[in-house]
């Protein structure tokens, strides 16, 4: 049924009680930004923010570089993501290259564009110039891979006036986040790198005018907290907390692959906070790690059954899912081969 692919579910988040250990998010286990966090709760909720959000585009416009109508702010990625479907000349086919973000596919349900699923990287290019809009996640989410065709791709989609977007989520969090083509269009989303998931507040960054793109939105599609958030993340103070969180959360995903290999498991790094772990069955793993306080990102949506995705934690975190998770697999008897 349309509604079962439509239902925004993530497989990490769910409506029972805050877990113990949350290792379902790719956000920064070590924050929140207390700079950022200071911003949002300073900001006044009893106005309207600014409607077309001139001071915020201006920021973000001479943080990247790029003149202010080239930047436009949304309610977090997923609404820009679903939003860029509704481009009035961007009424061809959506490509995508599995297994990454859902909301991708998501977006192309409600606004009838034919979705194309590129099984390989030389096939992504292949099927490239039959696209209007093409998403990249960088790295990709759940795999962590950066890839190695992003300017190749970036030309192609200028020459056929493919639209190709970049999701930034992750790459501020990377060891060594790979240069990206001027001509791509990139979408932003630092509330994972600073640790402040609650707070929706995102942006694109386009090669072109965005008055139209900021003109489909919904009035008002950022709050004073998201304002405040997004103007406080370009802020030095905040940098300074991200290099510092950031070169710890590589240790910490070091020692929980360690771990995890210790443990006869088969893992997947990426250069940023998160890595792959191979338990069998995905599912129920994850069911029953959750009743014991334990919350791990399910793979099973994103085609990877056998599979789970898990964020660097502090140290106490990471030693609780070392200790439950050989009782969770010698009670399922699913031991990954």
């Amino acid at each position: 049924m349309i509604d079962d692919v439509l239902k925004p579910i993530h497989g990490g988040t769910d409506s029972g009680p805050p877990p113990r250990y949350d290792f379902s998010t790719n956000a920064n286990g070590l924050g929140p930004d207390p700079y950022a966090l200071a911003a949002i709760q300073g900001a006044d909720p009893s106005r309207y923010p600014d409607p077309l959000y001139t001071e915020t585009h201006a920021a973000l416009a001479h943080y990247h570089g790029v003149a202010p109508e080239q930047v436009a702010v949304g309610n977090g990625t997923s609404e820009l993501i679903h939003r860029l479907t509704r481009l009035r000349y961007l009424r061809g086919p959506m490509l995508i290259l599995p297994p990454t973000f859902s909301e991708y596919a998501r977006a192309a349900q409600p606004a009838e564009l034919p979705l194309l699923k590129a099984e390989s990287r030389s096939r992504f290019l292949q099927l490239l110039p039959q696209a209007t809009l093409a998403f990249l996640c960088v790295p990709n989410n759940p795999t962590g891979e950066v890839y190695d065709f992003l300017f190749e791709a970036a030309e192609i989609a200028q020459q056929r006036q493919v639209v190709l977007v970049l999701d930034l989520a992750y790459y501020h969090l990377c060891l060594d986040p790979p240069p990206l083509p001027p001509s791509a269009w990139k979408l932003y989303s630092p509330n994972k790198a600073h640790g402040l998931t609650g707070v929706r507040a995102g942006y694109l960054i386009a090669p072109h005018d965005l008055t139209h793109f900021r003109h489909i939105a919904p009035s008002w599609v950022l709050g004073v907290h998201g304002e405040a958030f997004l103007r406080a993340v370009l802020q030095p103070p905040s940098q300074a907390w991200l290099a510092q969180t950031r070169a710890e959360l590589w240790r910490l995903r070091a020692e929980l692959a360690q771990g995890l290999r210790a443990l006869g498991l088969e893992v997947r790094e990426s250069p940023a906070n998160f890595l792959l772990v191979r338990v069998g069955q995905a599912t129920a793993v994850a069911l029953r790690l959750r009743e014991k306080g334990l919350r791990v990102r399910d793979c099973t949506s994103f085609g990877l059954p056998e599979w789970l995705r898990l964020s660097a934690q502090p140290p106490d975190a990471q030693r609780a899912l070392l200790e439950a998770l050989p009782e969770v697999l010698a009670e399922l008897s699913v031991w990954a081969s």
